[in-house]
């Protein structure tokens, strides 16, 4: 099976088809869905190998949390930066995050 990206003629002709109305083959469509799948997969890669950097250098590596508990607080997180605090799923099960400040996140306990 030749590779579409390797033959700019034929990726040529299947634009103009697919413009024209023609439909795609079946074959052309799952390799399509695989190329797609392996870039999403890449993609979440990256996006997980940065969040966990980013996590460990905040000291979350060395806190003793349950999943349910750093879910529930990820997503808080997560609602506050997208601008629908107070509106999140439970999907954290009834887990209460706790918020922290930043010295808090890194260790370090403030002092009142």
């Amino acid at each position: 099976m030749e590779d579409s990206a390797s033959n700019p003629i034929q990726d040529s002709i299947n634009e103009i088809a697919e413009r024209q109305g023609m439909k795609k083959p079946t074959s052309k469509i799952r390799e399509e869905i695989a190329r797609l799948q392996e870039q999403l997969k890449q993609a979440e890669t990256r996006d997980a190998e940065r969040i966990g950097r980013l996590a460990l250098r905040a000291g979350l590596g060395e806190i003793d949390l349950e999943e349910t508990q750093l879910l529930a607080s990820f997503e808080e997180l997560a609602a506050r930066f997208r601008g629908t605090a107070g509106k999140r799923a439970d999907s954290g099960k009834g887990a209460k995050a706790t918020t922290l400040s930043p010295g808090e996140a890194q260790g370090q306990v403030a002092e009142s």
